[in-house]
């Protein structure tokens, strides 16, 4: 038996609303200009909003109106000053990236997940958390007292193969009004009962709001930045991290091409054998070159040899065209795990 733990943050916390906007804004760019080159950076605090990063298109923004729309949807005011400081992608590192050659748009290593624990492919206790980060954002919407901001907690209690036993403690911040917090704790504390009783998991103790109050909240408690919560967009510390955040940037650049590619060779190799119970991906690249430096699998029965026929489908163009083919809404991706199907 073992303790593990395992976070997210809700779709109204300041980092993750700086993601929804830089993704926001990749989707306009990419809805008018396919061949947009993004790499959108937003910081939000004390009244604030600023954008920078690098974006060549041909595509004409309307960044105020996005900014505001994204602001309006999470639960936020929108009376912010937008600073925009955006500039053009180098020109250094087009070179490596244009149609005629189709390179990584970055140096990098990334890895996908899956395993057999969920239909999802993935951990229980992450399936969990994201239930309720999407339960609270439908929560907020019909319930005034709810505010935008929080974030949650799993301590789980493990067997030796690493299956979720019990919930030692269920951790939820969530950021309210302050008015009725008997009443507004137990509806909380209720929604995520019930999603951990449809997996017949046992939640032993619920610790919500341990410091007694959360009504300041978003970006008037804390500031934002695209890309803080990796971890979280991830696979919440069930398996290794690459290196780079996923939000703002176009399918050229491998941070995010790459993790959704290794997610997806993941989930089929897992599914391809049932003494297969997990399977871990990473792919690496070097910037300007299309196919990947190497490609290494492992799973709980070992490694597994990747296929020269597996390196041609992780080839930068192989992969955009397939992954374009899908019309990736990347703000949705944004607000509750890029991978939670």
């Amino acid at each position: 038996m073992k303790y593990y733990s395992n976070e997210i943050v809700f779709r109204g916390h300041p980092d993750k609303v700086c993601d929804q906007i830089s993704d926001a804004i990749l989707d306009e760019c990419l809805r008018q200009d396919v061949n947009s080159r993004c790499g959108i950076e937003v910081m939000g605090g004390k009244g604030k909003i600023f954008v920078t990063g690098e974006v060549t298109t041909k595509s004409i923004i309307d960044l105020e109106s996005i900014i505001k729309r994204v602001l309006k949807d999470v639960g936020y005011d929108t009376d912010y000053e937008i600073v925009n400081n955006l500039g053009i992608q180098s020109a250094d590192i087009a070179l490596g990236t244009n149609d005629s050659v189709h390179g990584a748009g970055d140096n990098g290593m990334m890895f996908g997940y899956a395993c057999k624990d969920t239909k999802e492919l993935l951990p229980l206790a992450m399936v969990i958390l994201q239930k309720l980060s999407m339960a609270y954002d439908e929560l907020r919407k019909k319930d005034s007292r709810f505010l935008a901001d929080g974030k949650a907690q799993i301590t789980g209690i493990y067997d030796e193969d690493n299956k979720l036993i019990k919930i030692k403690t269920f951790t939820i911040c969530y950021q309210n009004t302050e008015n009725d917090r008997a009443s507004t704790d137990k509806i909380i504390e209720d929604i995520a009962r019930n999603i951990c009783n449809e997996y017949g998991i046992e939640v032993l103790e619920f610790l919500i709001n341990p410091t007694g109050k959360f009504k300041i909240g978003g970006f008037l408690g804390d500031a934002g930045l695209t890309g803080r919560k990796i971890v979280v967009d991830s696979y919440q510390s069930f398996a290794n991290v690459g290196g780079g955040a996923f939000s703002g940037k176009d399918l050229t650049k491998v941070d995010r091409s790459g993790a959704y590619k290794a997610r997806e060779i993941a989930k089929k190799i897992v599914s391809s054998n049932e003494d297969y119970t997990w399977c871990e991906v990473q792919l690496s690249y070097a910037i300007g070159k299309s196919r990947p430096l190497a490609i290494y699998i492992k799973t709980n029965l070992g490694d597994v040899n990747a296929s020269d026929e597996l390196y041609d489908e992780c080839d930068v163009k192989n992969m955009l065209i397939e992954l374009r083919n899908k019309n990736i809404c990347f703000e949705e991706k944004a607000r509750f795990g890029h991978f939670k199907d």
